[in-house]
């Protein structure tokens, strides 16, 4: 029996934007180290379809590009598939030319093939040399006249190690236009839906997605597939507990896809990690990559990794990150080519065995931040390997236009990466993460940003508290660290009401290096500023012009920690560019706050042996099902 590994595709939506993500047809040359375009007759009217297009007399068309090559390193790692076949339909006279890379990115020409009429073309091939990285490709050549280009797939006859089907589940808090974009999606994804046991949609907001005038005709479309469940918000963390707990109770179910809700959606993803799944060497966690929903041909997270010392999460191409395909496309860019192995995935995309919830438990009651992180952590020390598969993706809203850990987030910011830490730190008393914790109190004090120093106190606090705090407060923590922004003028947001806000000295501007090179104080320079600073803030009061009126106005880039806390008072722009902020000292707040900090800060190391004791024992019934079975019928 012939499986369907990966089908190339097209764009569902007509957008300029996402072209380069999916087909080439474009010429590059170099010139110094740098991929330049020299010509670009991309155009939308030759995509006929979602498998089809036309290629132009005498132009080029490369498919290796980042959803339509075929990721063979991570296939040939991960499973054991070895012999792929590749089947490409075309019409009229044309050449399909095949190609390889390596991990470094290096081109190489394996096949190639005239054709003319309509034909099909098959290349058997092997994968036997992709260990250190590489895609395979091809690319078609229209002769004297045009070209149709009428489908191709990644085939193999090797059956799945694993059969059964996935049920999806979207947790959503008042985003009910995104829901039904991705169900209706879903809905017209026939070779999808094959795949699916269920769709379950955790529905806890107050603008209900079945509220929706379009909801009946979807629901309709999908029929029994799609199951609404509606809870209080108990965030990320309880959504997606619910989901699996949904999804536990079905014998069809082998794996549990779970999705953000706002999200843009290639559905041949869902397809192609529920595949991949199947045919994993050992059962698998396979994550999806996130593109930028704002600026889509951008990826901002691929291939995760927890650094043990801080234990902090990061890409492992952080400096490299987000990448622009606009720019350089797969083919040009040769970081791309190596197989990355992660630590984690986001779980705005991430399908994960139900084999693995099982035996580790569900998430912790954590509401939002570390749920994802620490479950693939958990999963990982009992033999759930998570792999980052390129080609399977989609678009979420990035992190560029917020700023989370200044809002009420930094509650949950602050204490799940320490209770993360407390369970799977091998470091002692948990490496750098306190003296981390600690430097970002002092920063966001030095900014005159109380408000989510405040919040970390109270995290710190409730780590201290013991584990059981987690699910008492899981569903009072969020609306009380918003309660507490009313007590920090430097939360409002003003917006702009017609007479514009202004400071006194206007505007600082300041040169802009480069994207990862910036101007910050280091070595002994930044130890004598952080001193200074320090200094200064304990014992100076601003003057009374600088309260009345903001001293500075800051660009949101431009307003670093090593900036601001020259001046009384600053007004910076919010990070999505909805209005300004006005941030100004308060010598009492910073004087308690450090105060507290060092406290806190020493506590935890002092006790950190004996709580991360108490949390390891503790983690069996904060996950277990049962555990988040009391807490769903306490809080329906």
């Amino acid at each position: 029996m012939t499986h369907i590994l990966q089908n190339v595709v097209f764009p569902t939506d007509r957008d300029p934007d996402l072209l380069p993500l999916y087909v080439d047809p474009e010429t590059w040359s170099v010139i110094g180290d740098e991929p330049v375009r020299v010509s670009s007759r991309a155009q939308l009217g030759n995509i006929l379809g979602r498998n089809s297009a036309r290629i132009m007399a005498g132009r080029r068309v490369s498919f290796g590009t980042y959803f339509n090559a075929f990721p063979a390193a991570y296939w040939q790692h991960w499973t054991t598939v070895r012999e792929v076949r590749l089947t490409v339909r075309t019409v009229g006279p044309a050449t399909i030319l095949v190609y390889r890379s390596n991990g470094s990115g290096v081109r190489q020409r394996i096949e190639t093939s005239e054709v003319d009429g309509a034909a099909e073309t098959v290349f058997d091939l092997v994968l036997d040399q992709y260990s250190d990285g590489g895609f395979i490709w091809f690319d078609v050549v229209a002769d004297e006249k045009s070209a149709l280009f009428e489908g191709a797939e990644w085939t193999t006859e090797q059956e799945p190690a694993r059969t059964g089907k996935a049920s999806i589940g979207i947790t959503t808090y008042n985003k009910p236009d995104y829901c039904i974009w991705t169900l209706t999606n879903l809905a017209e994804s026939d070779d999808v839906l094959e795949l699916v046991d269920r769709i379950f949609l955790i529905d806890q907001g107050d603008r209900r997605v079945d509220a929706q005038p379009e909801f009946p005709a979807v629901s309709q479309a999908l029929g029994d597939t799609l199951q609404i469940v509606t809870q209080p918000n108990l965030g990320g963390s309880g959504g997606f507990a619910r989901v699996m707990t949904e999804s536990l109770a079905r014998p069809e179910t082998e794996f549990v896809q779970l999705m953000d809700d706002d999200v843009r959606l290639e559905p041949e993803s869902v397809r192609r990690s529920i595949v991949f799944a199947r045919y994993s060497s050992v059962p698998t966690i396979v994550g999806a990559h996130m593109f930028d929903l704002l600026d889509r041909p951008k990826l901002h997270a691929w291939a995760e990794v927890v650094d043990e010392e801080p234990f902090m999460w990061r890409a492992l191409y952080q400096d490299k990150l987000p990448h622009d395909f606009s720019v350089s496309n797969l083919r040009q860019t040769p970081m791309l080519h190596m197989r990355l192995d992660a630590d984690y995935n986001g779980w705005w995309m991430c399908l994960i065995p139900i084999e693995a919830i099982r035996e580790v438990g569900l998430p912790l009651p954590a509401f939002i931040k570390w749920d994802d992180a620490e479950f693939c952590l958990r999963a990982r020390g009992a033999g759930f390997p998570t792999v980052s598969m390129p080609g399977v993706a989609l678009w979420h809203v990035s992190w560029v236009g917020k700023d989370d850990s200044i809002d009420w987030q930094a509650y949950f910011h602050a204490r799940n990466r320490i209770v993360a830490g407390l369970l799977h730190s091998t470091a002692s008393r948990g490496g750098t993460l306190l003296r981390h914790s600690r430097r970002m109190d002092m920063k966001h004090l030095m900014m005159m940003q109380y408000y989510p120093v405040a919040l970390r106190h109270r995290a710190l606090r409730d780590v201290l508290s013991g584990p059981s705090h987690m699910r008492k407060n899981l569903a009072t923590a969020m609306p009380e660290a918003r309660a507490l922004s009313s007590q920090f003028p430097e939360t409002v947001v003003h917006k702009d009401s017609g007479v514009p806000l202004r400071s006194r000295r206007g505007r600082v501007v300041f040169k802009r290096l480069s994207i990862h090179k910036l101007d910050n104080p280091t070595g002994i320079r930044l130890r004598w500023f952080t001193l200074s600073t320090l200094v200064s803030h304990w014992f100076h009061a601003p003057r009374p012009e600088n309260i009345e009126q903001p001293e500075v106005e800051f660009g949101k880039g431009d307003a670093h920690w090593w900036r601001l806390p020259v001046y009384d008072s600053a007004l910076v722009s919010a990070a999505d560019g909805s209005g300004k902020n006005i941030y100004t000292r308060d010598r009492r707040q910073f004087r308690q706050m450090m105060i507290e900090s060092v406290r806190l800060h020493s506590r935890l190391r002092r006790e950190w042996p004996k709580l991360s004791a108490q949390y390891r024992d503790a983690a069996p019934e904060l996950t277990s099902l049962p555990a988040w079975q009391r807490t769903f019928e306490e809080n329906r």
